[in-house]
């Protein structure tokens, strides 16, 4: 096994003694950017409304009072520990929960250097060996303007270590664009090729690369990857350990042995090897959880695959290959739908696309509408959505929505039958009608309500109420889509 060394570094501009930080980030927490802002860093918003990082630059430059650098070095000498800062900004949910507000930001991408590195000797590694992150929370429901940065409460700071497993996924990652960038210096003019480092997020599991070309991309710890490190933080660790996985291929050549060893039997005979009752539509998922070792309910609660982002997905083919029902994707929080200043490329919409893969357990009906526990196990498939998908299908659901509701064009339109023309009653009695969202016909990208209770509408948008609103996937796509693939 390969011991990841600590590196420690003697000489650094920027020199401290971790007792002295911990006292003086310890008397800051609580109180807000504005307040700690005593060299007046916020004075360049007046003129620069839009100016990026400034949360950093406070924290640099008033609180542990050094000037801002743009070195490729580690920021601190912490007693001799090279160590790089991290400002970063969390969001508290309605569960009182915090959560990582956007990814990590770590290094560049730098194809005419990174060719000639090893990852213990890289920039990279000697960025993200020893961190101190400090978290400050982002309050507000909207995209605000960089003054207002100073309203924002400092919540915590940590001294992070990635551990061993974390630290071999990052290097997998690592591998996989410094060994890409190396295959294209066989061409002529390798620059040429450079755009393709965008599309290797799929091979990744705990980074991608942003901007894309010809903007020079950098390192990113994805969003979910940081929502551990956050959770954990502020207390709250849930997921279990997952030994010996530390990439795609680790991940794909596991679910082939699974697939060799039960490809063929029900759902319902799978579970009694592994000890347990099927129960309703977790059990598929509850499956995959026991294949690979552990007691989790859901996939998500392992760590591994929390931090990566890889969501399960069931997908229960007919008897004659056909897709049974739509996907659910994700639920919209209409508070970011109402921020005219955020982009799509920052919205839940795009970060739920473009961070996540899906690790979909492919179940067959033995006959028509059979129950879910005699459904056939068939394999696995992964997948993830290509950037052409999210800025076409998804882009449209997004800015189709936005336009209704920013522009006040949001109905709730009552369904009525087609015979009759009289509104359609559900069985609690309730008329039944939905919003003038974008619908499953002739879109891939669909939204629709959700509820066990159809007289329950706690979501109200632009005064009207409704179920709680979900993206969804067309089921015929996703048939097409996992056809298209070899299974693992």
């Amino acid at each position: 096994m390969i011991e990841f060394v600590k590196r420690g570094y003697m000489a650094s501009t920027h020199f401290f003694h971790k007792i002295d930080l911990i006292k003086t980030l310890s008397a800051v927490v609580g109180k807000t950017l504005g307040d700690v802002d005593i060299n007046r860093v916020f004075d360049k918003t007046i003129t620069n409304p839009k100016v990026t990082g400034i949360a950093g630059d406070v924290i640099e430059q008033s609180v542990l009072g050094y000037p801002a650098n743009n070195d490729k070095n580690p920021d601190l000498n912490v007693d001799g520990i090279k160590t790089e800062l991290k400002t970063t900004g969390v969001r508290k949910g309605n569960d009182g929960l915090y959560s990582a507000k956007e990814p990590v930001s770590i290094t560049a991408v730098s194809p005419r250097t990174i060719i000639n590195e090893e990852f213990l000797t890289s920039d990279f590694y000697s960025k993200i060996a020893h961190t101190l992150f400090v978290y400050y929370l982002y309050d507000s429901c909207e995209t605000v303007c960089a003054s207002d940065y100073r309203y924002f409460p400092i919540k915590g700071y940590e001294f992070h270590d990635f551990d061993q497993e974390d630290m071999y996924v990052l290097k997998n990652d690592w591998l996989v664009v410094r060994d890409f960038i190396i295959g294209l210096q066989v061409h002529e003019d390798p620059t040429e090729y450079y755009p393709e480092i965008s599309h290797l997020r799929d091979k990744m599991l705990y980074m991608d690369t942003a901007p894309k070309w010809p903007h020079n991309p950098r390192f990113r710890l994805k969003r979910c990857f940081m929502d551990t490190i956050v959770k954990e933080y502020f207390g709250r660790k849930e997921e279990e350990e997952l030994k010996n996985i530390s990439s795609y291929s680790d991940i794909d050549s596991a679910c082939h042995n699974f697939t060799s060893k039960f490809k063929g039997q029900s759902l319902e005979s799978i579970a009694s090897l592994f000890g347990f009752v099927p129960k309703g539509k977790s059990t598929s998922e509850q499956v995959i959880t026991a294949m690979f070792g552990t007691d989790a309910k859901k996939l998500s609660n392992i760590e591994l695959f929390s931090k990566a982002g890889i969501l399960s997905k069931t997908i229960t083919l007919t008897p004659e290959g056909g897709r049974t029902e739509d996907m659910k994707m994700m639920r919209i929080h209409f508070d970011e739908i109402n921020d005219r200043n955020l982009q799509f490329e920052d919205s839940s919409f795009y970060a739920f696309f473009s961070e996540h893969q899906f690790l979909c357990v492919i179940l067959q009906e033995p006959y028509k509408n059979s129950p879910l526990e005699q459904n056939i196990f068939q394999g696995f498939k992964r997948f993830a959505f290509d950037d052409v998908f999210i800025d076409t299908e998804v882009k449209k659901a997004w800015d189709h929505t936005r336009n209704l509701v920013l522009n006040n064009l949001l109905k709730d339109e009552i369904s009525v039958s087609k015979k009759t023309g009289a509104p359609i009653i559900n069985t609690t009695g309730v008329v039944k009608s939905a919003p003038n969202f974008i619908k499953s016909k002739g879109h891939l990208v669909f939204i629709r309500g959700d509820s066990s209770n159809s007289t329950r509408k706690p979501e109200i948008v632009n005064g009207i109420s409704m179920y709680n609103q979900y993206l969804w996937l067309k089921g015929s796509y996703v048939v097409s889509r996992i056809s298209q693939l070899e299974f693992l």
